[in-house]
């Protein structure tokens, strides 16, 4: 994934040290003849179907984030329905050192037009998938779907 340059500017001044960043995941719904249907990604930097993720830039809305990366990763339109989760991830550690730990907000968001496609190289695949055909998911991506799918109103706090 590109680094923003807000970060390599931080990373300039911190090095590798533990950086906490504010992230948003767009969990894409929509119906269709095959049912109901989730937007998944296929990361450029692991090869592992993932909703759509991203860092939110300074000053911008976590929300307005989920949907600028659907636009940009996915290039398909959408809408935020709800806030699901926030959660805070593990520490992530990068191949040349740098350490991380998100602060996740995981969006519900419904599918408002466009058809999916590796838009920016951030991803190699896009695609919608029926709830009984998702791809392997690694724990905590599946955790993140399962939590916008989730018909409950009320926001998963841990």
């Amino acid at each position: 994934m590109a680094t923003p340059e807000f970060i390599r500017e931080l990373r300039s001044v911190i090095g590798t040290r533990p950086l906490w960043l504010t992230g948003a995941t767009a969990v894409v719904i929509r119906e269709s003849a095959r049912g109901t249907e989730v937007l998944l990604v296929r990361r450029a930097d692991n090869g592992e179907w993932a909703p759509v993720s991203g860092i939110v830039d300074p000053g911008e809305h976590p929300a307005t984030t989920a949907i600028r990366e659907v636009a940009e990763e996915a290039g398909v339109d959408a809408a935020v329905e709800r806030l699901a989760w926030v959660t805070v991830t593990e520490m992530v550690t990068y191949a040349n050192g740098d350490q991380t730990r998100y602060l996740d907000h995981v969006f519900r968001c419904r599918w408002t037009g466009g058809d999916p496609y590796p838009a920016d190289g951030e991803a190699t695949e896009a695609a919608f998938f029926p709830l009984s055909q998702l791809p392997p998911l690694r724990a905590d991506y599946a955790e993140r779907v399962e939590a916008g799918l989730s018909s409950s109103p009320e926001t998963r706090l841990d």
